[in-house]
């Protein structure tokens, strides 16, 4: 990896402007190949500027990095394809970055960031979705490398990715939030099975992963052993901001292409469908400057459970919004357009039919973190209220009822 020019340009504005100029300089996008030029804009420290320098920052605000994108847009440079690489950047970059070795951290971000290695987040299984500290994917320790055997589900990307952020058990004695272990878990070893799981859209984004006698070197354990479920919440808590809190313009996203056919198509207008597009435009438009609220308290530290209430408005909102579309467009949203399986690499809401967007907004309430969940979260870390009684806390995992 090269090492990044500091000596032209400092952090602030101005200065990271002189390193897109220089990087520019060296790197012309109209010539060079895209995949040199990410390297390059990685290499210089532009990629994400508040990570540390030699990891694809200089150590910066991370306020300053719109600078750098605006910047580079206008000069026509590629981007790194951010939707296609979601789970990368917002999931498995962050936790690699706090619990990551310095090897670690090496290897993983800069093919991470390239877009040259795609991520799966394996998490969710089937007896223990919503309860995930329930799961049972058992890793027993074999002198240097760990035996993993056990059942994923609902994994997207797996059938791209290189590379899953793992959660396994280490030690079915302890209670189930003390005896897991975090891990990258190499996507292409053997015993790793991914099957398609085909949705009511037809398309199977999901995955189903199977994981029978997968060795994973201890060299790619994230944190401590038994600390699984500390280096998780990392994880989970910049999913729901990933996933809640994506920058949008004003009227962006679904609430847009329901006001435009509100505007295009009078004769499909009704009082009653009036009154509920002028809320639903509303509650839009507090999710948007909430989630820029957000934002900024994301700059200045890491995500907090304010993120699991923007991921829940985010699915309430998408369902009621892609249900007002199809009621608007009457007998025209009944149709859709191919239900044919495909393995998509990306969920594109705004570029398909109502159909589609009606049927696939119902998963909303259910990646990222069920709605339920997510209740329980703000009314106890957010609010204060007393928790829910919750009898199997402290009792060894191996003597749950399952």
């Amino acid at each position: 990896m090269n090492t990044p020019d500091t000596t032209t340009g400092g952090t602030d504005a101005a200065g990271l402007r002189e390193r897109v100029a220089a990087l520019l300089a060296s790197h012309d996008p109209a010539t060079t190949p895209r995949q040199d030029f990410l390297r390059a804009r990685f290499d210089a420290g532009l990629a994400w500027i508040h990570f540390p320098e030699g990891l694809g920052g200089l150590g910066a605000p991370r306020s300053l990095q719109p600078v750098v994108n605006a910047a580079l847009e206008e000069a026509g440079a590629p981007d790194n394809d951010p939707r296609r690489i979601g789970i990368g950047l917002g999931m498995a970059a962050p936790t690699v970055l706090q619990y990551g070795t310095a090897e670690q951290q090496r290897r993983f971000l800069r093919p991470l960031w390239t877009g040259e290695e795609v991520w799966c987040q394996l998490f969710s299984e089937p007896g223990a979705g919503s309860d995930l500290a329930a799961l049972a994917t058992r890793a027993v320790r074999d002198g240097d490398d760990w035996i993993v055997d056990g059942q994923k589900v609902w994994t997207s990307s797996a059938h791209l990715a290189r590379w899953a952020i793992l959660l396994a058990r280490t030690d079915p004695a302890l209670p189930k939030h003390q005896g897991l272990t975090y891990f990258v878990c190499d996507m292409t070893d053997p015993g790793v099975e991914v099957r398609p799981l085909r949705q009511i859209t037809g398309e199977a984004e999901f995955n189903e992963v199977f994981l029978t006698g997968v060795r994973i070197p201890d060299a790619h354990r994230l944190g401590a052993v038994g600390e699984g479920w500390r280096v998780a919440q990392t994880t989970l808590m910049n999913e729901r901001v990933a996933i809640g809190g994506t920058p949008v313009p004003r009227e962006g996203g679904m609430i847009g292409i329901v006001a435009d056919t509100w505007r295009e198509r009078p004769e499909l207008r009704t009082h009653d469908l009036h009154q509920r597009l002028l809320k639903l435009w509303v509650d839009a438009e507090v999710a948007r400057l909430t989630a820029e609220r957000l934002r900024q308290q994301l700059r200045l530290g890491r995500p907090g459970p304010e993120g699991s209430g923007m991921k829940l408005s985010f699915a309430r909102l998408n369902q009621d919004i892609s249900g007002l579309e199809v009621e608007l467009l009457a007998e025209d949203g009944l149709t859709y357009g191919d239900w044919t399986m495909t393995r998509p690499e990306l969920v594109d809401f705004t570029g398909r039919d109502a159909g589609y967007r009606y049927l696939r907004a119902k998963g909303n309430s259910i990646e990222g973190g069920t709605s339920e969940v997510l209740l329980n979260i703000i009314a106890e870390r957010v609010l204060g209220l007393p928790p829910e009684p919750r009898t199997d806390k402290d009792r060894p995992w191996k003597d749950l009822p399952r």
